[in-house]
C-alpha cells in the first residue's frame, strides 16, 4: 500500500494529491469504502479472487447482523501475500493455498494461533457457453488438440498464483503439460483467466468450480481429478497487527452456517 512503499522525503500538495487519487480510485474498486465518522473502522480483510462473491455476500450478512462492516482486497494470494510483507494494513489474509500463508508465517506477519483451514474447491476446466468443445479429463487427454491451431489456455500464473500452480500440476499428471506450456494465456490471477474465456478470447481456461458457477457465459467441460493435483485449501489467519474486532470475523467464517454459504456458492467442505 502506498504509506509503506513511496520514499521517504516530502511532496509538494498537488504531487502528494496526483498519487493518492489513483490509490483511492484502487480502494474503491476492490470494495474498500469510507467510514471515516463510523466509530468502528471496517475490518479490511485481503483475500484470494476466487473468493470474491462468497465474502461480498458474507459481509453484508455480518454488517446486518453485528452492525460491523468489512472491506476487502481481492487479488492473487501471491500479490496480497507481497503486499502484507511489504506493510499493507490488513487484518485478515485468505490465501487459495497453504505455500502464501506459510510465506508470511514464515515472515512472522501472522498471529498463528488464529490460523485455521476454512474450505476447499475443484479446480475444472471451462469453455464459452456455445462451445461445442468436449473433454474427458483423465491421463493422455488431447487439451492442444482442443485449442485448435491458434488457440491458448487461459490460466493463472503458474509460477506464483496458486490456481495456475494447481492447474500446471493437473496437465503434468494428465500428460498434457508439454503441449500446451507455450500456448498460455497467463493470467495475474484466477478471475482474470476466467474474463478471457467468458470474453471467448480463449476456447478454454483452467479455473476453480466455484468462479465457473457464478460466470453465466462460460460452461464447465469437465473437473479435473482430485488426485491430479494437491488438495486445494484455503487458509485464514489474522495478521499481526489485526485489529481485536477482527477476531469476531475470522470466526463467523468458521460457522456451520457460513460453510453452507461457501458451498451455495460453489465451494467444496473439508
Amino acid at each position: 500500500i502506498i504509506g509503506t512503499l513511496m520514499p521517504r522525503f516530502l511532496f509538494s500538495r498537488r504531487s502528494f494529491a496526483s498519487l493518492l487519487l489513483p490509490f483511492m480510485l484502487g480502494l474503491a474498486a476492490n470494495g474498500y469504502s469510507s467510514e471515516a465518522t463510523d466509530a468502528s473502522p471496517p475490518i479490511t480483510v485481503f483475500a484470494a479472487a476466487s473468493m470474491t462473491d462468497v465474502l461480498q455476500a458474507m459481509a453484508a450478512d455480518y454488517k446486518t447482523r453485528t452492525g460491523k462492516s468489512v472491506r476487502f482486497s481481492f487479488a492473487a494470494s501471491s500479490v496480497l501475500a507481497r503486499q502484507i510483507e511489504a506493510g499493507a494494513v490488513a487484518d485478515i489474509f485468505i490465501s487459495a493455498d497453504t505455500d502464501w500463508m506459510d510465506y508470511l508465517d514464515k515472515h512472522a506477519e501472522l498471529d498463528v494461533r488464529s490460523r485455521r483451514n476454512l474450505i476447499s474447491n475443484r479446480l475444472v476446466l471451462v469453455a464459452p457457453i456455445n462451445s461445442p468443445i468436449a473433454l474427458d479429463l483423465r491421463a493422455g487427454v488431447d487439451v492442444a488438440g482442443a485449442l485448435g491451431a491458434r488457440g491458448r489456455l487461459a490460466m493463472a500464473d503458474p509460477e506464483y498464483v496458486p490456481a495456475g500452480r494447481y492447474g500446471r500440476t493437473a496437465l503434468i499428471r494428465l500428460g498434457a503439460w508439454s503441449s500446451v506450456a507455450d500456448r498460455l494465456a497467463r493470467t495475474e490471477n484466477v478471475r482474470a483467466a476466467l474474463a478471457f474465456v467468458a470474453r471467448g478470447e480463449t476456447p478454454l481456461g483452467i479455473v476453480y468450480q466455484s468462479d465457473a458457477k457464478v460466470e453465466p457465459r462460460v460452461r464447465t467441460v469437465g473437473v479435473f481429478p482430485g488426485n491430479s493435483h494437491p488438495l486445494i485449501v484455503y487458509p485464514a489467519a489474522l495478521t499481526r497487527h489485526a485489529r481485536k474486532d477482527a477476531q469476531a470475523f475470522l470466526d463467523d467464517l468458521s460457522r456451520p452456517e457460513a460453510v453452507a454459504t461457501f458451498v451455495k456458492f460453489g465451494f467444496v467442505s473439508l
